[in-house]
């Protein structure tokens, strides 16, 4: 279970030559770099990360607090109870990445014990709890300075570093640069469901378990483990809430992803470089589509994984380094199981196994992910029960190591069914195709059986296009094996498999979210092939370096045709395909169908040029194979490139007006009121650039007063209470009337019809304190004045205090 100070030598069980090395300790060859030059990739990212949050008007201080939260209340004691659970030092950067994700599972209890007590206040000691013990107990001391570790190469080391620099340019554009911290005008914009998440991580503040605080009391039974992480990022970091999420939280969650991206597929797989591989597979390979701009509502297959979706969604943004994490150890126990000693994935050095500590760490990272996003574990679990099946089939012999994690796992999303989510399934039901049937919907049966099977088949294609593209390398290596899988292959395999599966099975827009858990398992699985093709192939350095360029010049000038002539493609599919008027039920798919017909002929054709002139350069012979799945892999990563564009060219659907007049009418109540303090309010309403009220709402969706002011309002916007949106079967918001019209009533009563018996009912039995009037909504009753002192007005927004 502890760290040993040597680690005797290790067999391998893969024969395939490594790609690429580390420099085991006391190796032979070139001597190990000087620790400058080691460390010179994480700090060269660190500051261009800093450099870009510095350019979006993020203070000095804010940085500063922030890195000291990260390494104080995250990676210190997360590395510490990591390392005394592996059995032997394999590289520090994997102690580290691990360690970090084990912190961020650490904080939540942390964060239960303390907001369960009312102990915010002595947030920041919390990591005394696990650095005392490890100062003070012997056995747990030598974990401060463990020895043997295993040194990255530097290539290995700066192409994870060049992921994470990847992703914070990537943020800076389309996140950093486009939203400010607060609002600075009355035209300011912002994703709509921004304030939604900061209310609910003001919440966490105050509430073990959330409830909901636009409609103070009510229960939330949906996945908030990101919120209270957020919770405690201000309460021991001492960061402004609306910093930390437009700011610091997501591009450091997803240089975390990157990182233990990389570490979990070089253990799993046993080669270096198949860890940035599947980095830039899951980040910077998304959708295949040929369609700009993409926008909401030309999405044809729910949630893209990349696009967007990976700051918007500040849940997913949490869950991915936990659900990565639980995948790495998960894998290692089946490496354990099949007798894999080590993967030799670095220049021949061995990583060795985690030991008997994985279950407990299995235990942690699946407790963590259960409420961090609800998708994450069935899809785990799934892929578990898939191995265990093939394992049983292969050896007849129940896999009781299968077993022993199934079992955690399951416990673990019994405990978050029943304790956190209620039981609650938010709309989502078994309606087998309820996501796609639409595309092949014939209700007038207009068309011929044959047809419409074709056009069946076409859909369920383009499903597969949009989303798998980057996963054919999974192709070759279950074709080469015969289907003759290692325990961590059909593990990774089922659940890469069984995400889309769901998504096709359940019905409901949130069902999407289980084909982009079940990415990550496929990623690692297609660098696992695409390693091995790699390989067979033997190129030479000339060889790699021109099918490196040749990678860049095909997604560079698939970006640009994309970009300029994406609409005129989309029409001439269309009238080719016979639907010139773009009325049919499968409009949207023709574009991406007609460019992967042409992609794919066009490699048929190559392919064809390519054998022939192997007859004269025999050097061309057995390395198409290589040539075409690269290509193929990167056919998604011009979205990466046109998200960037489509940020600066096209205002996106969710992006809604959020007046700087309302945030500060809200921060003044946060800054005059104590956090137990409930508010009323007349805004219930969130058109997209303005408020509507009466009749004409179809969007209660106001969330701005309960965001911003980080107090609980009676009856804000209701759309997204747990017991509404099952109402809507799968929906994304629910817009109908509030559940309890009496206290509705009373609530309105507070504005426009105040009597002293209604404000002292509110006062006394409601904990109100505070009526916050929106006079774009609706004006406030002259009595109001009389009845209440009137505290705050800047035209817009009028606040009242209730005594």
């Amino acid at each position: 279970m502890g760290t040993t100070d040597s680690a005797a030598p290790e067999q391998t069980a893969f024969r395939a030559r490594p790609l690429g090395g580390s420099t085991p300790p006391g190796g032979a060859g070139r001597p190990a770099p000087h620790a400058f030059w080691r460390f010179l990739p994480a700090i060269a990212a660190y500051l261009l990360l800093v450099s870009l949050l510095l350019a979006a008007d993020t203070s000095v201080g804010d940085v500063a607090r922030y890195t000291f939260y990260v390494l104080w209340g995250v990676m210190l004691p997360g590395t510490l109870v990591f390392r005394a659970l592996r059995r032997r030092p394999h590289t520090l950067v994997e102690d580290l990445a691990f360690g970090a994700v084990t912190g961020l599972v650490l904080e939540l209890a942390a964060w239960a014990v303390l907001v369960g007590v009312g102990a915010q206040s002595v947030a920041l000691a919390w990591p005394l709890a696990v650095v005392v013990p490890f100062a003070a107990v012997p056995r747990l001391r030598r974990h401060w300075r463990p020895r043997g570790f295993t040194s990255p190469s530097l290539g290995w080391s700066w192409s994870v570093a060049g992921t994470v620099m990847l992703t914070s340019a990537y943020y800076s554009q389309v996140f950093l640069s486009r939203y400010p911290v607060l609002p600075t005008d009355e035209t300011s914009r912002l994703f709509g469901d921004m304030p939604y998440m900061l209310s609910l991580a003001a919440n966490a503040k105050q509430h073990v378990p959330l409830t909901l605080p636009q409609a103070a009391g009510e229960p939330l039974h949906y996945h908030w483990f990101a919120f209270a992480h957020m919770a405690m990022t201000d309460m021991v970091g001492h960061i402004d809430l609306p910093v930390v999420e437009f700011r610091l939280m997501v591009p450091a969650l997803a240089a975390l992803s990157m990182v233990i991206t990389a570490v979990v597929a070089r253990r799993l797989v046993g080669r270096a470089w198949a860890g940035p591989l599947a980095a830039l597979l899951i980040f910077a390979v998304g959708e295949f589509t040929a369609s700009y701009p993409n926008n909401v509502n030309s999405w044809t297959f729910g949630a893209p994984a990349v696009r967007l979706m990976s700051w918007s969604s500040l849940s997913l943004t949490y869950s991915q380094p936990l659900l990565i994490a639980l995948l790495g150890v998960v894998g290692d126990a089946l490496r354990r199981s099949h007798k894999d000693d080590g993967a030799s994935g670095s220049g021949g050095a061995p990583v060795p196994l985690l030991g008997r500590g994985v279950f407990v760490l299995t235990a942690l990272f699946a407790l963590a992910s259960t409420a961090a996003k609800a998708s994450t574990l069935p899809v785990t679990l799934a892929g578990l029960a898939f191995a265990g099946l093939m394992m049983l089939i292969a050896t007849r012999r129940v896999p009781w190591t299968v077993v022993g994690l199934g079992a955690i796992i399951a416990g673990a999303q019994l405990f978050a069914t029943a304790a956190i989510f209620n039981f609650e399934s938010y709309g989502l039901q078994i309606a087998p195709f309820g996501n796609i049937k639409s595309y092949w919907a014939d209700p007038q049966h207009a068309r011929s059986t044959a047809f419409q099977a074709l056009v069946v088949t076409a859909t369920l294609a383009a499903f597969l296009l949009s989303h798998h593209v980057k996963l054919l390398g999974m192709i070759p290596l279950v074709w080469r094996r015969r289907f003759r899988l290692e325990p961590v292959q059909w593990f990774l395999f089922g659940s890469a498999v069984a995400g889309p599966a769901a998504y096709l099975a359940v019905n409901g827009y949130n069902s999407s979210y289980f084909t982009i858990a079940a990415l990550p398992f496929g990623a690692i699985l297609s660098a696992w092939g695409y390693c091995e093709v790699f390989e067979r192939a033997a190129l030479s350095k000339r060889a790699r370096a021109a099918l490196a360029f040749a990678t860049v010049g095909f997604v560079a000038l698939l970006t640009l045709a994309i970009h300029r002539y994406s609409g005129a493609w989309a029409v001439s599919a269309q009238r080719f395909f016979g639907d010139a008027a773009g009325t049919t039920s499968y409009t949207l798919l023709l574009a991406s169908l007609a460019a992967a017909a042409a992609l794919a002929a066009t490699a048929l054709v190559c392919g064809v040029l390519w054998r022939i002139a192997g007859r004269a350069w025999p050097a061309l012979r057995s390395r198409g194979g290589i040539v075409l799945l690269t290509g193929a892999l990167a056919a998604g990563a011009p979205g990466l490139f046109h998200d960037v564009l489509q940020a600066r060219e096209v205002a996106w659907v969710g992006s809604w007006v959020m007046p700087a007049s309302q945030v500060e009418a809200a921060r003044w109540v946060r800054a005059h009121s104590e956090p137990s303090d409930v508010l009323v309010t007349n805004s219930h309403c969130w058109e997209f650039d303005d408020y509507a009220n009466g009749p004409g709402c179809t969007n209660v969706r106001s969330q701005w007063l309960s965001g911003y002011s980080e107090r609980s309002v009676l009856v804000e916007g209701w759309a997204y209470a747990p017991r509404l949106v099952a109402l809507t079967g799968g929906g994304t918001a629910y817009d109908g009337p509030f559940w309890d019209q009496e206290l509705f009533g009373l609530n309105e009563d507070a504005v426009y019809r105040p009597t002293d018996g209604v404000l002292r009912r509110l006062h006394d039995r409601y904990h109100v304190r505070y009526v916050v009037v929106h006079r774009p909504t609706g004006h406030e009753s002259p009595l109001l004045r009389t009845l209440a002192d009137q505290v705050f007005d800047n035209g817009r927004i009028a606040v009242y205090r209730l005594s």
